[in-house]
């Protein structure tokens, strides 16, 4: 709970996944098309992309596999499909890592040596929740919970929506996440991909709005 918390410092307030260019071009524009958007980064995204790289991640700690965890950790940071989707991976994930360190684990050493590179930020909770067995049927649907919870958040202040219509959202999402969970705890590198090319694009046309409030 205290690492997937908001008050967690990894910045990922700063951090919209494209949602403000979604928001800019009228392709979100209130609670409807937000949810839209939402379960397509989930289902066909970023999300789902995420969810796989952590159950990998939290294999390879689990089975002290360091040639798996190395080539998790490289794919991970070489997956994001632009610029600032690799900014917002990689920066909170190294943020992750090195708040995490209050709670000391092995595991965090075996990363650093089998690792040298940015961090992804699914690889750095499920390192942590499996260095603490924690198991991957309480992490990963947390960690796509506080996710979808963080994208809500943007477009809550992008759109904006109140609260209220935000928590509608995020409930009406949860059969989702866990689903989606589920799925990822057992599908194989191969499902890694990205289908979601709209919110793909947003990530990268992002860079170039007039007016931005998000890093991404």
């Amino acid at each position: 709970m205290a690492w997937l918390s908001p008050a967690f410092p990894v910045g990922a307030f700063s951090y919209s996944s494209g949602i403000e260019w979604a928001v800019e071009t009228g392709d979100v524009a209130d609670a409807a098309t937000l949810q839209d958007w939402l379960l397509a980064m989930l289902a066909n995204g970023g999300g789902y992309c995420d969810a796989i790289l952590f159950a990998h991640a939290h294999r390879a700690v689990l089975g002290a596999d360091d040639t798996a965890l190395h080539d998790i950790a490289e794919l991970a940071a070489a997956f994001a499909p632009s610029k600032e989707r690799h900014l917002e991976t990689t920066a909170q994930g190294n943020a992750f890592i090195g708040a995490a360190r209050a709670w000391p684990c092995e595991a965090h050493d075996r990363l650093k040596a089998v690792w040298s590179g940015p961090v992804a930020y699914p690889v750095a909770v499920a390192v942590t929740a499996a260095g603490h067995g924690i198991a991957l049927e309480q992490a990963l649907p947390a960690y796509l919970y506080a996710l979808t919870a963080n994208w809500v958040s943007a477009g809550v202040r992008l759109i904006p929506l109140g609260q209220t219509q935000g928590l509608h959202v995020l409930a009406a999402l949860e059969p989702a996440i866990v689903g989606f969970a589920q799925r990822a705890a057992h599908a194989p590198l191969d499902d890694l991909g990205s289908s979601a090319f709209r919110a793909d694009l947003a990530s990268a046309l992002h860079e170039t709005q007039y007016t931005r409030l998000f890093r991404s």
